[in-house]
């Protein structure tokens, strides 16, 4: 049972968000779906293919090209080079060891808006708390990074690549923060979906994916990117964004 101290610091730390959030620009309407770690969080997948028939609107065509299929088994994204490295990708601690050979692969979409390229990497570093690896490439992906950012929004977008399947999104709606987590309870992830971007509604990554308990009555949730790049000594020098 979650205690009264704990419940109180769950809305502290919410309403101190919110209230930093109103110093960036409004947030656009980006309620574009109907969304070894993850759940379904309804009675359906509610996944929106990238580039399928239902649309996924520009705010995302605009950033999901720095989405990536990892290994074949997980879900990261392109933050750009950092402080003089090569570029670098960022994905679940889980998926991956120090040290490993990584293939990522871009553009792995059911009607791609472009040739699938696939960049071979190395994991320079990760950990468990947080959750989170960062994999340096061999070669420029050519294709844009996406921007990290510290503030939670009223609707969230995760786009995944769930059990390694191409590339999709899906939105739904912030629950709270706790202990340098993001929480969810009606966005929808699949294994696979590990180390996906948790998009705020200024389009920057908020989190990673890590975990699903929504099938148990519980939530979706991901890690902070602030406590990522907090803890990372080879994100040392990166430039997190306010929004």
């Amino acid at each position: 049972m979650i205690s009264v101290m704990k419940i109180e610091r769950i809305i502290a730390l919410s309403v101190a968000a919110a209230a930093s959030a109103a110093a960036c620009a409004p947030a656009p309407d980006v309620d574009f779906a109907s969304s070894a770690r993850g759940a379904q969080c309804g009675p359906t997948l509610d996944f929106v293919p990238i580039n399928g028939p239902e649309g996924s609107g520009p705010w995302v065509d605009a950033r999901e090209d720095g989405v990536a299929l990892v290994n074949g088994t997980c879900t990261g994204v392109l933050i750009g080079p950092v402080g003089g490295s090569g570029p670098l990708v960022l994905t679940a601690g889980h998926c991956v060891a120090l040290g490993d050979e990584a293939l990522v692969a871009f553009n792995v979409e059911e009607d791609p808006d472009g040739a699938e390229s696939v960049v071979l990497g190395e994991v320079i570093e990760r950990a468990d708390a947080p959750d989170y690896a960062v994999i340096e490439l061999d070669a420029d992906p050519q294709t844009s990074p996406l921007q990290l950012g510290t503030q939670p929004t009223y609707r969230l977008t995760v786009i995944q690549h769930p059990r390694g399947l191409p590339k999709v999104l899906a939105t739904g709606t912030f629950a709270f923060l706790d202990e340098g987590a993001v929480h969810y309870d009606d966005l929808d992830t699949l294994v696979g979906s590990s180390g996906a971007p948790i998009i705020n509604g200024r389009g920057r990554v908020l989190g990673l994916h890590a975990g699903g308990d929504c099938d148990l009555g519980g939530t979706n949730w991901g890690w902070l990117s602030s406590e990522i790049v907090r803890a990372s000594s080879a994100l040392a020098n990166y430039a997190l964004s306010d929004c």
